[in-house]
C-alpha cells in the first residue's frame, strides 16, 4: 500500500499542517517527551508535567469543538503575481453561525512548494453572529508558472491558541505567476527592413494598408481596383492611384529551454533557463516599446510560435506565454531548425537566448544569416560553453544568470 494514499497518514497530516498551532505542536512535543522520560524512570515525578500538558490539551480540544464557528470567506487572490514579489489578497470572512467567534485566523494551508507566507500567523479577534470583518492574506511565489491554491480557511484558535477549528467555504483561486524581469534602458541590435508580402494588413490581419502616395496615369497591366473614376472623369484619361508597399522590421526571438537530463530543479528551478527566461522577457519589453513585430519561437519538444507587436497581442500576453514554458530534457535544436528555417523566410533580425553552444546551435545561427537575417545571440551561462564560440556573423554577448537576475544588466 502506498504510505502517502492511506488514511492514517493522510489524517497525521492534516493534525500537523491545519489542526495545530506552533503552540499545540510545542505541547504535543513536552507530552512525548515526557511519556517518554517518565517511563525511563520512576524517581523523577514527571507524569505530573505530562498530566497537566495532557488535561491543557484536552480542555483546548473540548472547548474548541463545542464553540467552533461556521464562517464564509468572501473575496479573491489576484489571478496573476510576479515570481519572488509578494502578492496580497483580500478577503472578508463572515460569521455565519449563532455565537461570537473568538480568536479568528485567516490563512493558506499546503501551499504549492514555490509558494510561501512571509507574514507570521496572527489573530484577527472577535467576531459577532452575521457581521463580516476585512483581511488580507500575503504570499511569495518563488518560481513562474500556473498554479491551483488550495481555498483559504477561516478558523478560530480559542481558547488557548493550541488548535484550529472551524467550518469555513471558500473559493479556490488560480494564479498565474510570469517571470520577474528587469526594464532595458536600451537595446541595441541589428535592424533592418524586409518586404513582408500583402502588408501588414496580411501578416498582423488588422486592416491596415499600404500608404497611399498619389495618383497616376494608367499602364496597361494595372489592377482596376486602382482607377480613380473621379480623377479620370475631371482629367478625361484613366488614373489609378498610387500605393506603398509596406517594409518594416520583423524580430524573431528564440528562447533555448533545453536542460540535460541529468540535472535537478530546486525550488526556483533551473537558475539558468529561469534567466534565461528573464532576459527574454526583457528584451520583448524593450522591443515592445517599439514598432516592431515580435515572433517568440519557445524551442522544446515542438516549436512553439507566438507572434507580437504591431497591433496583434501586447507584451502581457508575451509574459504568459512565457510563464508556462517548461524545461525541455532533450536537445531540441536538430529536430526543430527546419521549421524554423521556413519561418525565417520574412524575418529581419534574430535574437536567440541560448543556454548553451554547440553544432546545433552554430548551425541553426549560420542557418538564419543565410537566410538574409541580422543576428544577435545572447548566451546565458554559468561557466564555459560546450564549445568555443566560433560564430563572426553576427553580435555575441554571453552572460550569467547572477547578472540578469540581480538586474545588472541595463543596455545589451
Amino acid at each position: 500500500m502506498n504510505w502517502e494514499r492511506s488514511a492514517v497518514y493522510r489524517y497525521l497530516r492534516y493534525l500537523w499542517t491545519y489542526r495545530f498551532t506552533a503552540g499545540g505542536k510545542g505541547v504535543i512535543a513536552g507530552l512525548l517527551f515526557s511519556a517518554a522520560l517518565g517511563s525511563a524512570t520512576v524517581e523523577i515525578p514527571i507524569y505530573q508535567i505530562f498530566c497537566a500538558l495532557f488535561v491543557l490539551l484536552c480542555a483546548d480540544r473540548v472547548a474548541g469543538f463545542l464553540l467552533r464557528p461556521t464562517l464564509e470567506v468572501r473575496g479573491a487572490f489576484p489571478s496573476q503575481a510576479t515570481a519572488g514579489q509578494a502578492v496580497t489578497g483580500r478577503y472578508e470572512v463572515v460569521n455565519r453561525g449563532k455565537r461570537t467567534a473568538y480568536d479568528l485566523g485567516l490563512r493558506f494551508f499546503r501551499l504549492p512548494p514555490s509558494f510561501d507566507a512571509p507574514d507570521p500567523e496572527t489573530t484577527l479577534g472577535h467576531l459577532p453572529p452575521a457581521r463580516h470583518l476585512s483581511a488580507a492574506v500575503r504570499l511569495r511565489p518563488h518560481r513562474r508558472g500556473l498554479y491551483a491554491l488550495p481555498p483559504p480557511r477561516a478558523y478560530s484558535t480559542f481558547p488557548f491558541n493550541l488548535s484550529r477549528d472551524g467550518q469555513s467555504h471558500a473559493a479556490a483561486p488560480k494564479v498565474l505567476v510570469v517571470p520577474h524581469f528587469h526594464r532595458l534602458a536600451g537595446l541595441d541590435i541589428p535592424i533592418g527592413t524586409r518586404y513582408q508580402p500583402g502588408g501588414i494588413a496580411l501578416t498582423s490581419n488588422v486592416g491596415e494598408s499600404p500608404e497611399y502616395i498619389g495618383n497616376r496615369e494608367y499602364v496597361p497591366g494595372d489592377s482596376a481596383r486602382r482607377i480613380d473614376h473621379r480623377s479620370w472623369a475631371r482629367l478625361a484619361r484613366p488614373v489609378v492611384r498610387e500605393y506603398q508597399e509596406e517594409y518594416y522590421c520583423r524580430v524573431a526571438l528564440v528562447l533555448d529551454t533545453f536542460v540535460p537530463p541529468r540535472r535537478k530543479a530546486g525550488r526556483e528551478g533551473f537558475a539558468d533557463l529561469e534567466a534565461a527566461i528573464s532576459l527574454a522577457a526583457s528584451v520583448a519589453d524593450a522591443l515592445s516599446r517599439g514598432e516592431y513585430l515580435i515572433d517568440l519561437f519557445a524551442a522544446g519538444p515542438e516549436l512553439y510560435v507566438f507572434r507580437a507587436g504591431r497591433h496583434t497581442a501586447h507584451f502581457e500576453n508575451i509574459l504568459e506565454i512565457v510563464a508556462c514554458v517548461e524545461a525541455c530534457r532533450r536537445n531540441p535544436f536538430e529536430t526543430i531548425a527546419p521549421a524554423l528555417a521556413d519561418e525565417l523566410t520574412n524575418i529581419s533580425t534574430l535574437i536567440a537566448v541560448f543556454l548553451d553552444w554547440d553544432a546545433s546551435r552554430r548551425q541553426l545561427a549560420r542557418t538564419a544569416v543565410e537566410m538574409g537575417c541580422s543576428v544577435k545571440l545572447l548566451i546565458v551561462r554559468d561557466g564555459e560553453t560546450s564549445e568555443p564560440i566560433d560564430f563572426d556573423e553576427g553580435q555575441v554577448v554571453s552572460l550569467s544568470s547572477v547578472q540578469i537576475q540581480q538586474g545588472g544588466i541595463e543596455v545589451l
